[in-house]
């Protein structure tokens, strides 16, 4: 199986809408817009995490009402991710509910969890976080030029909005993975 074909059946899904036009001026506010939800997103995500690794190490399952909390705490993290990136102009909404905003993330739920992997998965992600930074030093590259088309132009061009997206998906998919939220390893790929 290649790469790409892991990359399209990994239970999770994240993709973002490409905007036609994007607003010139924003792009200088919205991380300052952004604060609150970032303090919001990040401390729920933390404690519950927590939590989830004791129940998994324990049962060997993952709550299913405490999965879907961190996957809708995650969707509006990537609905937030999408905004401060440059990749969306409407505000994000404080809601994690599906639809509500042009970014596809959702995870299948796992019915059972291997119980001793909360004990290893972080070592086995070494890899795939050294390989994620030489990823993201070249996305933030074309971050910085986007940046500047959106300045001028008041478009994100295609092909580096296209890498950006990827790269996002591949650290989600890791996220998903550390996180406990799944037990398949995450494949080396942006689609």
């Amino acid at each position: 199986m290649s790469v790409e074909a892991a990359g399209a059946g990994y239970p999770l899904r994240f993709d973002v809408q490409y905007p036609e036009a994007l607003s010139r001026w924003k792009i200088f506010v919205k991380w300052l817009l952004a604060i609150p939800h970032f303090a919001v997103v990040y401390v729920v995500a933390a404690v519950m995490t927590v939590i989830a690794f004791f129940s998994i190490l324990f049962t060997g399952k993952y709550p299913e009402g405490l999965f879907r909390f961190v996957v809708n705490v995650s969707r509006w993290n990537a609905n937030l991710m999408a905004y401060v990136g440059l990749m969306r102009d409407e505000y994000p909404p404080f809601s994690w509910d599906p639809g509500q905003y042009p970014v596809t993330y959702d995870v299948d739920y796992p019915p059972e969890l291997k119980r001793w992997a909360p004990l290893y998965k972080w070592l086995l992600a070494v890899p795939h976080l050294i390989a994620l930074l030489v990823v993201f030093i070249i996305a933030y590259i074309m971050w910085v030029v986007a940046f500047f088309a959106i300045l001028f132009t008041g478009r994100f061009p295609k092909g580096p909005f296209d890498f950006i997206v990827g790269a996002l998906r591949w650290n989600y998919r890791v996220s998903a993975y550390t996180s406990l939220l799944r037990d398949e390893y995450p494949p080396f790929s942006t689609s």
